[in-house]
């Protein structure tokens, strides 16, 4: 089976890592659209145009099966769009492990850690209305600009990354925050700073399993054999860090640079 998967940027690749523990005999299509990153600053409308546009140009060019955003902010925004117009493309996206992560906690004060865009988005909203009878919570969320524009360039140890995140994570430690939602793909990339601050007993929610467990499931109803060597190609509309990929994953292509922009109807 083809699977296209994109991101703003490199983020989503944590979301590979994860399926290619699961998914095998297959071809990825990993589009880091670093041109228009990081999404969580664009308005839904611009957010849908790029989503729409690179799944018409993996569709063109890569005759893929299935897609999936690996994204939580370009999926409250074009998941719903995308579905509609390519009804045969199975549809995977991301969301915030906020059900989960009402099952683990135990004092019931739960973080979120997410953009400003998904934070806002309708999607998210939703999900947190249909999850509150579950089990009556304190939330706690917390937008997080620049830190995916550090995790992109490698600044992942850099002073002020360190600070950003201890600025955003004190309340919640105060609190007695005891798991956090780590609602954007490129947070993961963090844990290890979070878990410093805040202690190895805190409890870091994040989708890459959940997303791989699904295309998993949904690719064997459609015949998929799961077998075999996984090739995964990385293309990108922008530069991008090859450091950063490399600390994410062990075994890629890169298929180069592209333009998404240009692909019509």
């Amino acid at each position: 089976m083809k699977v296209g998967i994109f991101d703003s940027g490199l983020g989503g690749l944590t979301v590979v890592k994860e399926i290619s523990k699961l998914f095998k005999g297959g071809e990825i299509f990993y589009i880091a659209d670093t041109e228009y990153a990081p999404y969580g600053e664009k308005s839904k409308d611009e957010i849908l145009e790029h989503s729409l546009s690179i799944t018409k140009y993996l569709i063109k060019n890569h005759n893929i099966e299935a897609l999936i955003i690996a994204c939580n902010t370009a999926t409250s925004a074009a998941v719903k769009e995308l579905r509609m117009e390519f009804k045969d493309l199975i549809v995977i996206g991301t969301e915030p492990g906020i059900k989960p992560a009402i099952t683990m906690t135990k004092s019931n004060n739960v973080g979120v850690l997410a953009t400003s865009a998904t934070l806002k988005g309708q999607k998210y909203q939703t999900l947190l209305n249909d999850l509150a009878i579950l089990k009556e919570i304190r939330l706690f969320e917390q937008a997080c600009p620049g830190l995916v524009e550090k995790i992109e360039n490698g600044m992942i140890e850099d002073n002020k990354t360190h600070e950003m995140l201890k600025s955003w994570l004190e309340p919640m430690k105060k609190s007695g925050v005891d798991t956090i939602v780590l609602g954007c793909t490129h947070y993961p990339l963090v844990s290890d700073i979070i878990k410093d601050y805040m202690g190895k007993d805190i409890n870091l929610i994040e989708t890459g399993f959940a997303i791989a467990k699904r295309l998993e499931d949904l690719s064997s109803k459609k015949g998929h054999i799961n077998e075999g060597d996984l090739d995964i190609k990385l293309y990108y509309t922008k530069d991008i860090n090859l450091n950063m990929v490399n600390l994410i994953l062990d075994k890629y292509t890169i298929g180069g640079k592209i333009k998404v922009r240009d692909i019509n109807g």
